[in-house]
């Protein structure tokens, strides 16, 4: 199965059993096999929504593999200034800079995520747009 990259709404949605979208995501992530790949901000973005038993599975899940999270080396942080001041009308924020620039590095550009409207304008090297997964209605 193919790889995805993992944004913090789908992982907001997963971990909180109130959230609307939390039966979308368990059921997406039970039936789909292939890597989960994120970056460590979004990780951390995630935990700000979570409370403390929803951070411990998150951390499992990054732990057991499941969910691939890269740290991001410090000479990555000069293309992310760049993306996030291509972006600065929209406000981007750098758990999602940070994803765009994985994207490129990647070339995944398939993607859990909520936030639709932003990753529908983001555009990687040569125009390329993000693949959006249809998870939940």
């Amino acid at each position: 199965m193919a790889r995805l990259l993992v944004d913090t709404g789908f992982l907001v949605a997963l971990g909180r059993r109130a959230d609307p979208l939390h039966d979308a995501a368990s059921g997406f992530f039970r039936r789909h096999a292939g890597p989960l790949l994120t970056v460590s901000p979004v990780v951390v973005e995630t935990s700000f929504f979570l409370d403390a038993r929803a951070k411990l599975k998150l951390l499992d899940l990054v732990q057991s593999g499941r969910l691939k999270t890269l740290e991001l080396p410090t000479a990555a942080y000069g293309d992310i200034a760049a993306i996030i001041g291509k972006y600065a009308d929209r406000d981007i924020d750098f758990a999602d800079a940070a994803l765009v620039w994985l994207a490129e590095q990647s070339g995944c550009r398939a993607i859990l995520t909520v936030d639709l409207r932003d990753f529908g304008v983001y555009r990687l090297k040569g125009g390329k747009r993000f693949e959006a997964v249809k998870w939940f209605t």
